[in-house]
C-alpha cells in the first residue's frame, strides 16, 4: 500500500466515528426538539451534515486509491448511513491498515514474496 492510498483510508477513518456521534447526536436532538422545547436541530443537522459530505469525499477517494471492489465500497457506504454505522467502519479501517502495515514490513523484510 502506497502513502497516498494509507492517507485515504486514514482520513475515512478519522472522519467515521465523529460522523457516527453527530447522527446519534442529531437523533436525541430531533426527539428533544418534539418533546420538549428544546431546538438544536438546526446546529446539528448542519453539523452532522458537514461530517456527513466529508465522509463521502474521503468514501470516494479511499474506494478510487484502495481499488475496492463493489461490495467492500457499498459496506462502507452503508456503514455510512447507519446511526451507529461510522463506529464499525473505524474498526474495520484500523484493522485494515494494521494488516496493510505488517504486509508491508513483511515485503521489506524479505519475508514475503508478494
Amino acid at each position: 500500500m502506497d502513502i497516498k492510498t494509507a492517507s485515504a483510508l486514514r482520513r475515512l477513518r478519522l472522519v467515521s466515528a465523529p460522523e457516527a456521534v453527530s447522527f446519534l447526536l442529531l437523533l436525541v436532538c430531533s426527539v428533544l426538539k418534539r418533546t420538549t422545547d428544546f431546538n438544536a436541530v438546526p446546529v446539528m443537522g448542519m453539523v452532522h451534515g458537514v461530517l456527513f459530505i466529508l465522509y463521502l469525499i474521503f468514501w470516494a477517494d479511499a474506494w478510487n486509491r484502495a481499488k475496492w471492489d463493489l461490495k467492500t465500497a457499498a459496506l462502507y457506504f452503508v456503514l455510512s448511513v447507519l446511526p451507529a454505522g461510522g463506529f464499525f467502519a473505524e474498526r474495520k479501517l484500523k484493522r485494515e491498515a494494521e494488516s496493510a502495515l505488517i504486509a508491508s514490513r513483511a515485503r521489506n523484510e524479505g519475508i514475503v514474496n508478494a
